[in-house]
């Protein structure tokens, strides 16, 4: 694998600090394609850019978006649901910070990105961010979700979605409250959606984090992570190609 180079990349949004974080290999100096990856709960983190460098190791450019502020960096769960359930309530404002870091994405000068070939994809929270950032009409060709909620104020918002929409999911997830897949379903299907739900059969909250580790809840599933990511992997060759 190539040497991943991580980058910070500083923006303002309505006067406010943000910071993410920017995984790509310096060594390929032509255009590839962008993902823009919404975090977990914990935000901008070192286990985030760890995971955002593995996937840019497969071609991309991936930017960490920062939901939460340059100054905001939780520290344990409390802090993480502190920051995290204001934007969970108000979803025009989590709307508005992923638009601010899908722009960045696309305008920052480290690393050539290609503008036809975007996506966007998210773990846990950051799930529910990217599904979002879909259903604003971003020009994004895939969303995906890792363990994430799937329900939307605004199901109506679904006739936006320009690309196709992929949920990794754990059928045995006690934080994805059950009923919200079936009305993930109908809102999909409602609105035309290309879309795809995966159900890992015993896996449960957080699987693709090697630090979960609460038994029946958040755990890491080393099987399910790499047939997760697989199923992205394939989705995003798909949709790119050409």
């Amino acid at each position: 694998m190539s040497q991943m180079t991580v980058r910070s990349v500083a923006y303002q949004m309505d006067g406010q600090s943000y910071e993410g974080r920017l995984a790509f290999d310096a060594d390929h100096k032509g255009p590839r394609p962008g993902l823009l990856m919404a975090p977990n709960w914990m935000g901008v983190s070192a286990g985030a850019e760890e995971i955002a460098k593995s996937v840019a190791s497969k071609g991309y450019v991936v930017l960490i978006a920062d939901l939460y502020g340059q100054s905001v960096r939780p520290q344990n769960g409390d802090e993480a649901g502190a920051a995290m359930m204001p934007l969970k309530h108000d979803r025009p404002l989590l709307r508005k910070r992923m638009q601010a870091a899908f722009d960045q994405l696309q305008i920052q000068d480290e690393a050539a990105v290609d503008a036809s070939k975007l996506a966007t994809f998210g773990f846990c929270f950051g799930g529910c961010c990217a599904l979002d950032l879909a259903r604003t009409g971003a020009p994004v060709k895939a969303a995906v979700s890792f363990h994430g909620t799937l329900d939307s104020p605004t199901p109506a918002d679904a006739k936006n979605i320009e690309g196709s929409v992929l949920v990794l999911h754990g059928a045995s997830d006690p934080l994805v409250p059950k009923e919200q897949l079936p009305a993930f379903e109908e809102e999909m299907n409602a609105a035309g959606v290309d879309w795809q739900l995966l159900n890992y059969g015993g896996a449960v909250h957080s699987f693709t984090d090697p630090h979960a580790n609460v038994p029946g809840m958040m755990m890491y599933d080393a099987k399910t992570a790499e047939r997760a990511f697989t199923s992205m992997h394939n989705l995003l060759d798909e949709v790119f190609k050409g």
